[in-house]
């Protein structure tokens, strides 16, 4: 059965959860996903955020680069490792929270073509290209969304095909794309370990 158990709730898909019930080691102003509209455990997720002021305070109204990484990270390989680490446990995220610590430790390449502001939607594209040991590698693309499009409609029918070849309405603006984003759990001893050096 695909999925875990989370407080006697059975989780299937990102799709049923808000992004703060799996990635519970994020903080409310640290949190760069509103929604998952997508999901396919094996293959990887669409989600989607809005950036508010708090996150383009202080950087000319623009979302930062680093931010759109961070949020990329957090839809694709924070997401879906933790989604597959709790299926193969059979436990829920919050059992994990004092036993290991999602870590982002690589960054491949990454390609800005276009700026996001404050209030543009947009979604992530992400894609898993590698997942074993607790480390997994993901590669994707960030899509300014049109104005007022409903998502969660859009995104009903897609499937993992549209997804491997980017397959969206040329309405969407391509703002970056991104290649071997690499995430890995990491035990909490030896990260705080590792932190005392």
């Amino acid at each position: 059965m695909v999925g875990y158990y989370d407080k006697g709730k059975h989780v299937e898909s990102l799709c049923s959860i808000h992004p703060r019930e799996i990635l519970i080691a994020y903080g409310p102003k640290k949190l760069l996903v509103d929604k998952y509209h997508w999901h396919s455990a094996k293959t990887g997720v669409v989600a989607s955020y809005t950036p508010t002021d708090y996150d383009v305070e202080d950087h000319f109204g623009i979302f930062r680069g680093v931010d759109q990484i961070e949020s990329f990270v957090q839809a694709t390989a924070a997401s879906l490792s933790m989604f597959l680490i709790c299926q193969k446990h059979s436990c829920a995220p919050e059992d994990l929270k004092e036993k290991s610590v999602p870590s982002f430790i690589s960054v491949g390449n990454v390609n800005f073509m276009a700026a996001l502001e404050k209030g543009d939607t947009y979604v992530i594209l992400g894609k898993i290209t590698f997942y074993k040991f607790k480390q997994m590698v993901c590669d994707g693309r960030i899509y300014r969304c049109p104005q007022g499009l409903d998502l969660d409609d859009y995104f009903k029918d897609f499937n993992e095909e549209r997804l491997l070849k980017y397959d969206l309405s040329p309405d969407f603006k391509l703002i970056s794309d991104y290649y071997d984003i690499t995430g890995r759990e990491i035990d909490i001893e030896y990260f705080r370990a590792i932190n005392k050096k």
